[in-house]
């Protein structure tokens, strides 16, 4: 067997030191999340929400009218194990943060510790992956994909380290963790198999010994996968495998979103320091690769190119893949820092983008929570147990980053309010909370865009004999309207049918009148 490279055992870095250093570290990278219960990510309430319901639905009446639980092996469901049972120690929202710190953590020391079994030696280089625990995929709030990378990383480590042990054990570990990851995210399980397949083509391609034993050994290494197949199609997110769309347009995007959150100029002057500093130790030896990451990255590069935009279902399935790469990039990579000059030159520039990106994200979300104080503030104003439909305005352009956390913010009505809203994520195959028979057809189960202001003055002047559309027929069917995107001084759409209750920033909250116009 080849051996791993080993690092220099005069490293300047204890362990003690290492363990002190990395939790500094998560400790300001966590200071974003403790100062914002809910911070501005795009799906992140919509999810909160859902944890609340599962929490509370025994015991709420109101909820218990419209929504039920449909428990199945989905590949979707790590949120949905793990915060409601934190919610029993505290409050929904510490939960959230809770969890998202637990996530950070899971992917850092995941990245650390797989850098670890390639290296033979703990070092302090995967630290610089700190920064990018903010990316364009965390403010889409994509949760439980985010869990599962921290636990492909550890599940790629356990396969390295137990490479050589008895073969059907380490077949058995690896299924186990295959079936793991498939409960966190269906793409959480095509991360682990990418850093699997990139490392067992470089054994293949460069072990001593028999061809055909070889050969059988790499492909009896797939087996864990099959258990896949078997959880997938007996699971209702079978229903969804035609929903798949491939959009060529994109690609950069989805490598940009790496490394840029809300400045542009911040991200170019992470990049531009990490390249600079790279080049600079790799021109003198101090940076290093494994022998098997150019073969990871080739297969990480092809299936990245390869995935489309939608797949079952999920957006952004392409786009997810980068970030991920990246924290697998930063633990195949080694930086020498047994000399005392380097460590502290490494020091210095590891505490440097860690702080400009966290500055960056926390002096942003400390903007964006006027307005997600004042939406708050307008959730008091819902009736308990009151039906709320979501629009969108006409001119509505949500494709700042920063109107992120408006997408789902009026999920916030079913945790203070036992509300029912339409966005909320009820997607047969997707989400185990579904709409009881009775209100099916007053929400979005599907997955779509809410309708628009338009939509509802159309709606709102006609006789309506069928329910097509959620929104039908709104007037004698929902208690209240909530208008995202809007500018100030919006006026009412239907002002017969709709009475101003709220207005912030950038929407406005209306209560139905339950009397038709004359």
């Amino acid at each position: 067997m080849t051996q791993p490279p080993s690092r220099p055992t005069a490293s300047r870095f204890t362990r003690p030191q290492l363990l002190v250093l990395f939790l500094a570290l998560a400790v300001l990278a966590a200071i974003p999340i403790a100062t914002h219960p809910v911070p501005p990510l795009s799906d992140y309430p919509n999810h909160l929400a859902r944890m609340h319901v599962i929490a509370v639905l025994d015991h709420d009446p109101d909820l218990s009218r419209y929504y039920e639980l449909d428990w199945h092996i989905l590949p979707n469901l790590m949120m949905d194990l793990v915060v409601p049972w934190i919610d029993r120690a505290v409050d929904i929202y510490t939960a959230g943060q809770v969890f998202t710190v637990l996530t950070f953590l899971l992917i850092m020391s995941g990245t650390v510790v797989l850098n670890r079994v390639l290296f033979g030696g703990w070092s302090a280089w995967p630290f610089i992956a700190f920064p990018l625990l903010y990316s364009g995929v965390f403010l889409l709030g994509l949760m439980n994909y985010l869990f599962g990378i921290g636990l492909a990383l550890w599940g790629l480590a356990a396969w390295i380290h137990w490479r050589e042990t008895w073969l059907p054990l380490r077949l058995v570990l690896a299924t186990a963790m295959v079936a793991l990851l498939y409960v966190c995210h269906l793409f959480a399980v095509g991360l682990y198999a990418i850093g699997l397949l990139g490392f067992e083509i470089w054994r293949l391609t460069t072990q001593e010994g028999p061809r055909g034993r070889r050969v059988l050994d790499f492909v009896l290494s797939g087996l864990p996968f099959l258990v896949v197949p078997v959880l997938l199609v007996g699971s209702p997110t079978w229903g969804l495998a035609s929903q798949n769309e491939w959009e060529p347009r994109g690609k950069i995007d989805g490598l940009i979103t790496v490394i840029e959150v809300y400045s542009d100029v911040v991200a170019f002057g992470l990049t531009a320091t990490v390249a600079i500093t790279a080049g600079w130790a790799a021109r003198h030896g101090l940076l290093k690769l494994h022998p098997a990451a150019w073969i990871v990255f080739a297969v990480g590069a092809v299936v990245y190119l390869a995935l489309p935009r939608v797949l079952f279902g999920s957006y952004f399935a392409d786009q997810r893949l980068p970030v991920a790469l990246a924290f697998m990039a930063v633990a195949f990579a080694d930086l020498d820092l047994h000399r005392r000059w380097t460590m502290r030159a490494f020091c210095i520039v590891l505490v440097a983008l860690l702080a400009v990106r966290v500055f960056e994200v926390q002096l942003t979300w400390r903007q964006l929570t006027k307005w997600t104080s004042a939406f708050q503030q307008s959730v008091q104003l819902i009736d308990r147990g009151a039906k709320v439909l979501v629009a969108f305005d006409d001119n509505a352009q949500a494709d700042d980053v920063r109107d992120l956390g408006l997408a789902h913010a009026a999920c916030l009505a079913m945790i203070e309010r036992s509300a029912l809203v339409t966005t909320a994520f009820a997607v047969r195959g997707k989400q185990i909370l579904q709409l009881k028979p009775a209100w099916r057809d007053h929400a979005d189960t599907e997955d779509g865009t809410p309708p628009s202001a338009s939509q509802l003055i159309a709606t709102s002047m006609r006789s309506v004999e069928t329910i097509e559309q959620y929104w039908d027929d709104w007037p004698s069917r929902f208690d209240y309207v909530y208008l995202l995107y809007t500018e100030r001084g919006k006026d009412n759409p239907v002002p017969a049918w709709l009475s101003l209750v709220y207005e912030g920033a950038r929407f406005q909250l209306y209560r139905v009148v339950p009397n038709p116009p004359g």
